[in-house]
């Protein structure tokens, strides 16, 4: 492997981790609706977990209510009770062949355990960028031990995968930090 494609490999995974990050939080419920939030929920459809955006069209019509629209209406009642399950706490009222998911206020001992729960999600993160730093150094350093860079050029790839690090670290903070803030809005 090149210099040139480790140093684009570890930027697209690093990416790839930022995303993932981003997903997560999404999922975590804020005073507000989001398609997000529901998305993932696991529906048992003929003996088979599924998520559940795979299953229903889901929209948020305004800031306080979820709609979720099955493709089949045989699968309303399961979809149902996995909302019920999730951690979500959320309650769905079935109106034909549409479910709507009121999105009660949060309270504040909800909200610090969201709180908690994003922090854990956000160093979960960190721990997967360093990761890819850590194998990407160790590259870096078979590629100098192997003769195919110089010193000097493992130490310069060095110092800015550790920016590039820095930089990925740094947009974690600010997605918790946004989520903090959007958790803290009543």
């Amino acid at each position: 492997m090149s210099l040139e494609s480790l140093l684009k490999d570890t930027e697209v995974k690093m990416q790839k981790a930022l995303e993932v990050v981003q997903r997560e939080f999404n999922t975590l419920r804020t005073g507000r609706s989001s398609p997000a939030l529901v998305e993932g929920v696991r529906v048992d459809y003929f003996g088979t977990p599924t998520p559940l955006k795979q299953l229903a069209n889901i929209s948020a019509p305004d800031p306080k209510m979820l709609v979720i629209q099955p493709w089949d209406a045989n699968s309303i009642q399961e979809i149902e009770k996995a909302l019920q399950k999730s951690d979500l706490g959320l309650t769905p009222i079935v109106e034909g062949k549409v479910i709507r998911v009121p999105i009660p206020p949060l309270s504040t001992e909800r909200r610090d355990e969201l709180a908690k729960i994003a922090h854990r999600k956000a160093e979960e993160g960190r721990v997967a960028v360093r990761n890819i730093r850590h194998a990407a150094k160790e590259g870096i350093e078979k590629l100098q031990k192997d003769k195919e860079i110089t010193e000097d050029d493992k130490f310069k790839n060095l110092d800015s995968l550790q920016k590039l690090t820095d930089r990925t670290q740094k947009k974690v903070d600010e997605i918790l930090a946004g989520k903090e803030a959007e958790l803290k809005v009543v």
